[in-house]
Order: structure tokens, then C-alpha cells, then sequence
């Protein structure tokens, strides 16, 4: 089941971020939920990516989307190891739509293997960032939301 974080006293002019969270395990979920809600972030949560899939509009059941309005997502993090569909197949599905290739994908992983990397970042990954996540990797990426919504803002973002 998804849950959604947000204020909901923020103004249209003052939108924040919307992320949406894939992984498995709900103890990861809740950290990564947390890390970004407390960085100004809204945060939506899927157990899976098929899951994940349906609320952005792309799976089977697409009366579950973000009310038909899934560009209103500014990021992904999706988890590499889970049942069903990894998060590398799910980067995949992400990049071949044309409504949502633009949406930035992050990776998280525990495992370091260099070929999962470099696979995932030549699929189009913006980042991938090894578990468990921190606040320094959730300061680095919001930095990046920024610098998606407005690239002068985020000139002095390191990284990719």
C-alpha cells in the first residue's frame, strides 16, 4: 500500500519536491520517508515496483496514479534488490516512456558490485547511492531537485 507525506500548508508558489520511494522493506522506506520529509521533500512510498509502476500511470491498475498526473513527480529512489522486479527493470520501464524518461531515477543498493552500478548508470541513472541512505546523500539530491526545476539554482550541486 502507498502513503503519501506532505504539508499541506505549502502554497502553489512554494511546491515541494515529490518523491517517490521504492523498496521492499518497510524499515528502509520509513528511513528514507523520514530522511526527506525532513528535507522539505512530499514523499509517496511503493512496496514494489510494479507498485510503483501503477502509480505513476504505467502499470495494469492505472486508476491508482497520482491522479493522472504523474509529472507531478520530481524523483524516484527505488531499491536494486526486490522480489518480483528490480529496480534496474524498473529504471528500464521508467526510461522507455516517453511521458517519464525525464523523471531523474536514484538507486540505492547494499550491495556494491561495480557492474550493477555501471549498469544502472549507463540505463540512465542519475546516481546510485549504497545503503543505508544519510542525510548528506538526501542533502545531495535535493540539491539536484532543484537544479531539475531550476538548473541556475543548482550550479553549485557537486556530482553529476
Amino acid at each position: 500500500m502507498a502513503s503519501s507525506s506532505s504539508s499541506s500548508s505549502a502554497s502553489a508558489g512554494d511546491e515541494k519536491p515529490h518523491v517517490l520511494a521504492v523498496d521492499d522493506s518497510l524499515l528502509d522506506r520509513k528511513l528514507i520517508e523520514r530522511l526527506l520529509t525532513n528535507s522539505s521533500c512530499k514523499v509517496t512510498t511503493a512496496e514494489n515496483g510494479q507498485r510503483a509502476l501503477e502509480l505513476l500511470g504505467l502499470g495494469d491498475d492505472r486508476q491508482h496514479a497520482f491522479n493522472g498526473d504523474a509529472s507531478k513527480v520530481n524523483l524516484i529512489i527505488t531499491d536494486y534488490c526486490m522480489p518480483g522486479m528490480t529496480g534496474y527493470d524498473l529504471l528500464k520501464k521508467i526510461k522507455e516512456s516517453p511521458t517519464m524518461k525525464d523523471i531523474p531515477v536514484v538507486v540505492v543498493s547494499s550491495e556494491n558490485v561495480p557492474t550493477r552500478i555501471k549498469k544502472c548508470l549507463d540505463e540512465g541513472a542519475q546516481e546510485f547511492i549504497m545503503k543505508p541512505l544519510q542525510l548528506s546523500d538526501v542533502k545531495k539530491l535535493r540539491c539536484q531537485l532543484t537544479k531539475f526545476g531550476n538548473p541556475h539554482k543548482g550550479m553549485l550541486c557537486m556530482g553529476r
